[in-house]
């Protein structure tokens, strides 16, 4: 199925950030989730992910991550996730963020 397009308008409307972790916890009573705080430059920002079965908590802190930052807030298990960072799946589980390959400061946007 090939996917729908979308006008370069309605791309531009995502904001893209690159952002750092700096913490990382499991969400208790869950198999999958991991609870995120990701410095975005001028602020830092709590993220929800279910990323628990692909890394470990310490393998997150320090990645720099590519973050929707403008995604309508959500709460998951209780606790509200603010963006939504990227992450490559092959359908053979196998998952990879989304990751620069320079150092870049958090918070730079990407285009």
């Amino acid at each position: 199925m090939t996917p729908q397009e979308i006008h370069l308008e309605d791309f531009q409307k995502v904001d893209l950030r690159v952002g750092e972790i700096v913490s990382a916890e499991r969400v208790e009573g869950t198999r999958a989730l991991v609870v995120l705080r990701v410095n975005l430059g001028e602020e830092e920002r709590t993220l929800v992910a279910g990323l628990a079965p692909y890394y470990t908590p310490e393998e997150l802190l320090g990645k720099r991550v590519i973050v929707v930052v403008n995604l309508e807030p959500a709460v998951i298990r209780g606790i509200k996730s603010q963006g939504m960072l990227l992450a490559a799946d092959d359908g053979q589980g196998n998952v990879s963020l989304v990751t620069v390959d320079r150092d870049i400061a958090p918070g730079s946007k990407v285009r």
